[in-house]
């Protein structure tokens, strides 16, 4: 079965980011792998042994992998595309929009749509963008 999965990039707070994420999102960490840890691979610098090479969170309906940024490439963010999160209801969308809020930075509060009873994007204090649904409504088919 072919499976598409977002892999995100951090700056040295990829393992403080996939713990808030299982938290909030009540998902599990199944790997989190330091640059040192890596088999076989080429040493890095001291100060960059300790952060993440690869970060596996999984929920039983989705993954995310991750990472903090490798040596010697430059930390850009995440640009030009968000993670996209529906909820049957929009009171667990309204709980986990909040959570994410919390230190971070909504670019549209959460509100009523034509295609869900509860929509909004917000930037949490990682930098990663999320757009929140809760409560799909019934729309037309193409």
């Amino acid at each position: 079965m072919t499976q598409l999965c977002a892999y995100l990039s951090y700056n040295g707070n990829c393992a403080e980011a996939m713990a808030f994420y299982a938290k909030v999102l009540d998902a599990k960490v199944e790997a989190l792998i330091t640059y040192a840890q890596m088999p076989g691979g080429d040493p890095v610098p001291p100060e960059h042994a300790d952060r993440i090479m690869h970060a596996h969170l999984v929920h039983p309906d989705f993954a995310l992998m991750a990472g903090d940024t490798p040596p010697g490439v430059p930390f850009e963010g995440i640009k030009g595309a968000m993670l996209a999160l529906t909820y049957p209801g929009a009171d667990e969308a309204r709980r986990i929009f909040a959570a994410l809020a919390e230190g971070g930075s909504v670019q549209m509060p959460l509100g009523e749509t034509f295609w869900a009873e509860a929509f909004g994007m917000v930037t949490d204090r990682f930098g990663t963008p999320w757009g929140i649904n809760g409560g799909p409504k019934e729309m037309a088919k193409a």
